[in-house]
């Protein structure tokens, strides 16, 4: 379970990006973070991550304080960010150095058929498309079986039919995974959001916090046209716009 209490951040130059943040993510659970600009949530992220250090409160996996990277926590960026110089394999295996090669070899491959790539194991990333990079970042993240995976809006820079696609696979590989990771992803699609989560955390910005928590209770695999999906759209626009005074996010 991961468990953030009264999670706040403040930087040197003043900015206050969190203030009093309480969120439970139960195992296996899938979150969707929404929020307009400047609300923290990619802040909340990296805090999670360990990348960065909260001014007050905690992050905790079934009671253990997270301060710094930890192997129980995966995490996937907007970028794939792999290296040029590694192969497919090796990128995904690098975190994996401390294992013995039979085990490493034999990670890394069933990271890569749960991606749908093995055939790309001994290839450049600069022969990728932008999806099967970002299918290498997923399994990167996935070979060190984490507890927790964080993704910061992973498919925002792919094409509508891309993304459409690697959100259906990344349920997919969830689901197959045993036991399943706890996701916790920051998207600005809230088509996205609904498609994926169980569970919808609204943020407001000035400072960062938590607006509304809003359950998706729709059956998988879930269909964007359906009415349901639909209603459920329309609650988390409303929500989102009563964050943004001055602005309507239904009229835009």
């Amino acid at each position: 379970m991961l468990t953030i209490q009264h999670l706040s951040k403040t930087y040197p130059g003043g900015t206050h990006a969190l203030e009093a943040v309480d969120l439970t993510v139960g195992a296996g659970e899938i979150v969707a973070i929404v929020g307009g600009s400047g609300c923290g949530k990619s802040t909340l992220l990296r805090i999670v991550a360990g990348l960065d250090r909260p001014s007050a409160g905690r992050v905790s996996i079934d009671g253990r304080v997270v301060s710094e990277p930890d192997p129980a926590i995966g995490i996937v960026f907007q970028e794939p960010r792999l290296f040029p110089w590694l192969t497919v394999a090796q990128n995904v295996g690098f975190g994996l150095a401390h294992l013995p090669r039979a085990e490493r070899d034999a990670r890394v491959a069933e990271a890569l058929a749960r991606v749908g790539l093995s055939d790309k194991a001994h290839v450049w990333p600069r022969q990728l498309s932008g999806g099967q990079a970002q299918r290498v970042a997923i399994a990167r993240a996935l070979v060190a079986r984490p507890e927790v995976l964080l993704l910061d809006e992973p498919f925002s820079a792919l094409d509508a039919f891309t993304r459409l696609d690697l959100q259906r696979h990344l349920l997919q590989i969830w689901a197959a995974v045993s036991p399943r990771p706890t996701l916790v992803i920051v998207t600005h699609d809230v088509d996205e959001a609904i498609l994926l989560a169980d569970r919808v955390i609204v943020m407001q910005p000035e400072p960062g916090r938590i607006a509304q928590e809003m359950p998706v209770d729709l059956p998988r695999p879930r269909d964007r046209a359906a009415p349901a999906f639909e209603a459920q759209r329309r609650q988390i626009m409303s929500a989102l716009d009563r964050t943004l005074p001055g602005l309507s996010v239904l009229s835009a």
